[in-house]
C-alpha cells in the first residue's frame, strides 16, 4: 500500500533472485497506522510476521517478504529520535524466519502544535516539505484532517480549517511516517534490506541452514587506555534456527579495545 516494494525488490532481485510482487486489495493499514487511527496489534517483530503471514493466506504463494517500521527515542540516546526498521522473509516451504534491521538516528519523525498559518510554513519547510507529507489534526478530539500533504495550498487550507474547528486557536501538524510520503525513512527500509540479505548469506557452521541468527550481544569492550569495560559491544551470540546450533563471535566493530572517548572512566 505504502510502495516499500521501491526500496525492498530491487535488492532482492539483485542479491536473491526472486521476482518480488505486490499483493492486490491487501491491507496492510489493517495492522496498524501511524497516526495511531488503528492500533498495532502486537509488538514490532510480531506485526511484521503477522503482516507475511497474512501475504502468504492472502496469495496462496510460499514465500513472504513484510516490512514493518517503529519511531521514537535512540535505545541508547534517548533525547535523540531513530528510525528502527524491520525487513523479515517468512518462508513457509523450508520454515524459515529471517530478518533484517536498521536502526537510524536520520529521521524527520517530528510533531508539534501551532498556532497559525505561518508556523505550519516553518514546521513544513524544517521537515523537508514538500517532498515529505505532512498530516493535519484539529477540532475536538483532534481528529485526523488530512494525510499525505505535499502542497502548499492544501496545508494552508486544512490549517485554516483546523484553527476554524478547534476550542482553542491550535492545530497538532506531523511528519506522515508512511513510506511513499517519506523518502527519508525509504531509505532506511533499503538498507534494513541489504541487513536481510546479510543475514540470508550467513549460513550455520553446523548445518549449512541459512539465516544464521544475532540472538544476543555482550557489552564491556575494554577500553584502550584503562581496560574499563565499556556500553560497546564485546561479543556476540548466534543461533541456528533449524539446530539450535551456537556460536559467539566478536562483536564487529573490528577492534579489540574500545577509544578512551567511549569509557566511563576516561571520559566520564
Amino acid at each position: 500500500m505504502h510502495r516499500k516494494e521501491q526500496a525492498i525488490a530491487p535488492v532482492l532481485e539483485i542479491h536473491l533472485g526472486v521476482n518480488v510482487t505486490v499483493p492486490s486489495g491487501f491491507n496492510t493499514d489493517a495492522f496498524g497506522t501511524f497516526t495511531n487511527d488503528i492500533k498495532r496489534p502486537a509488538d514490532q517483530l510480531t506485526t511484521a510476521r503477522l503482516k507475511a503471514e497474512a501475504a502468504l493466506r492472502h496469495t496462496g504463494e510460499t514465500l513472504a517478504i513484510a516490512s514493518e517500521g517503529s519511531f521514537g527515542p535512540h535505545p541508547q540516546i534517548p533525547f535523540v529520535a531513530c528510525d528502527r526498521e524491520l525487513v523479515l522473509l517468512c518462508d513457509r516451504q523450508h520454515q524459515l524466519e529471517i530478518v533484517g534491521e536498521y536502526v537510524s538516528t536520520e529521521t524527520n519523525y517530528r510533531s508539534q502544535v501551532i498556532h497559525s498559518p505561518a508556523e505550519a510554513l516553518a514546521f513544513a519547510e524544517s521537515v523537508g516539505f514538500p517532498q515529505h507529507g505532512l498530516v493535519i489534526k484539529g477540532g475536538e478530539a483532534n481528529r485526523i484532517l488530512g494525510k499525505g500533504i505535499t502542497e502548499v495550498d492544501k496545508l494552508l487550507a486544512l490549517v485554516e480549517q483546523a484553527l476554524d474547528q478547534s476550542p482553542q486557536p491550535n492545530v497538532h501538524i506531523e511528519t506522515d511516517m508512511r513510506a511513499l510520503y517519506n523518502p527519508t525513512r525509504m531509505a532506511i527500509i533499503t538498507q534494513a534490506t541489504e541487513d536481510l540479505v546479510r543475514a540470508i548469506a550467513l549460513s550455520c557452521p553446523s548445518c549449512n541452514c541459512p539465516g544464521f541468527s544475532l540472538v544476543k550481544q555482550f557489552p564491556g569492550l575494554p577500553c584502550s587506555l584503562c581496560g574499563t569495560p565499556t556500553l560497546l559491544t564485546l561479543a556476540r551470540l548466534y543461533r541456528c534456527q533449524r539446530c539450535q546450533f551456537e556460536q559467539r563471535l566478536p562483536g564487529d566493530h573490528g577492534f579489540s579495545a574500545a577509544d578512551p572517548s567511549y569509557c566511563p572512566y576516561c571520559n566520564p
